[in-house]
């Protein structure tokens, strides 16, 4: 019987924009036509919203969110580094970087030997591509591939039953999708190296809105009397979780499953203009989290899930299948609820 430790974070590339930079998606929302005039005035705001927009644009509170948030990824760094992993598999999304118009598979995992990503080399973005590290735009990052347990993984899900797609190779010219190469950067935050395998697996938390709209936002997104077809649902994510979990604990691996997202996020959420996350949802999400209720994250419908904003929560999902059908309990190091820097963050730790 193998051990298994999971974890849970955010990808939120805030973490590493310069604080001058990090309300861009807030700033970006007030330059559009979708929200109401009279939110377009900081006055008329949620008054936690005007204390951290405050007199800087959010600067300070940039910087408060990022020290807060650093330190609960330090504790889950400490706790992969006393674990000794074998590899991790992520389970993050894809925002058409690596899947486009000809195939948009619910699931994907990666069988790489290696991984060379450039996460901040969008040159037509300053906000994205200056960091907190002063890195150079042109900065590659080489992370292993865990090739002969991703082989093991398709093939023991093939013969289950639970059949998926996997891919030998990346196409996305900066390497892996944000949400996984995010993931690791702070996961080596003080950039003491990262010695870890990596599999990264695909879930589609979008559906095909993003592909249609070529990344764009996605409350634009209903043109058409028949919708894009939807993302997998919350039942599959966690029954998928469930299935590498027995996988896994039944193999020769020690293996850290790590699923990344933030939660509600800002400009997703309808009912707030695209201004602010749906706190209130994601309260019953940590209500669920923290009194160990994972498996009533199962029967969340897509609705319930899109209007919230938390289309990308389908990666938490994911990890309660799996924490679930170990019978695991967890430890929440922290949760952050913010109003302008777009999303929701959860920091949890699995122990093995």
């Amino acid at each position: 019987m193998a051990e298994i430790l999971g974890l849970g974070l955010t990808h939120y590339p805030g973490l590493f924009m310069r604080e001058q930079h990090v309300t861009y998606f807030l700033r970006q929302t007030l330059a559009k036509g979708g929200v109401p005039d009279h939110l377009r005035s900081p006055e008329h705001w949620p008054e936690p919203m005007r204390r951290e927009w405050s007199n800087d644009r959010g600067a300070r509170h940039a910087i408060e969110h990022r020290e807060r948030s650093f330190k609960s990824i330090r504790a889950l760094r400490q706790a992969l580094d006393d674990f000794r992993p074998d590899l991790l598999l992520i389970w993050g999304d894809d925002q058409y970087e690596n899947f486009i118009e000809d195939i948009v598979p619910p699931f994907c995992a990666y069988i790489l030997d290696e991984m060379a990503s450039r996460p901040f080399s969008n040159q037509d973005l300053k906000e994205f591509a200056e960091n907190i590290w002063d890195e150079p735009e042109d900065k590659v990052f080489t992370h292993r591939g865990h090739p002969q347990a991703a082989r093991f993984l398709v093939n023991q899900l093939n013969a289950q039953g639970s059949s998926i797609p996997y891919a030998y190779r990346l196409r996305y010219k900066r390497g892996l999708a944000h949400a996984f190469i995010n993931t690791l950067l702070f996961l080596d935050v003080d950039r003491v190296g990262f010695p870890y395998p990596v599999i990264p697996f695909h879930v589609n938390c979008y559906g095909g809105d993003l592909i249609r709209l070529r990344g764009g936002e996605l409350r634009d997104a209903e043109t058409s009397s028949e919708p894009d077809p939807g993302p997998p649902s919350a039942a599959s994510c966690f029954d998928m979780g469930a299935a590498i979990a027995r996988i896994f604990r039944d193999s020769r691996y020690r293996v850290a499953l790590v699923a990344s997202s933030s939660w509600s996020h800002a400009f997703l959420t309808a009912k707030h203009h695209g201004l602010y996350p749906d706190h209130e949802s994601d309260r019953l999400r940590l209500s669920d989290l923290r009194s160990n209720r994972l498996v009533t994250w199962r029967a969340l419908e897509a609705d319930t899930i899109r209007s919230a904003g938390q289309q990308e929560f389908l990666n938490w999902i994911c990890l309660a299948g799996a924490m679930a059908e170990l019978g695991r309990k967890v430890e929440v190091l922290d949760y952050i609820e913010t109003y302008v820097m777009n999303s929701d963050k959860c920091f949890a730790l699995f122990p093995a």
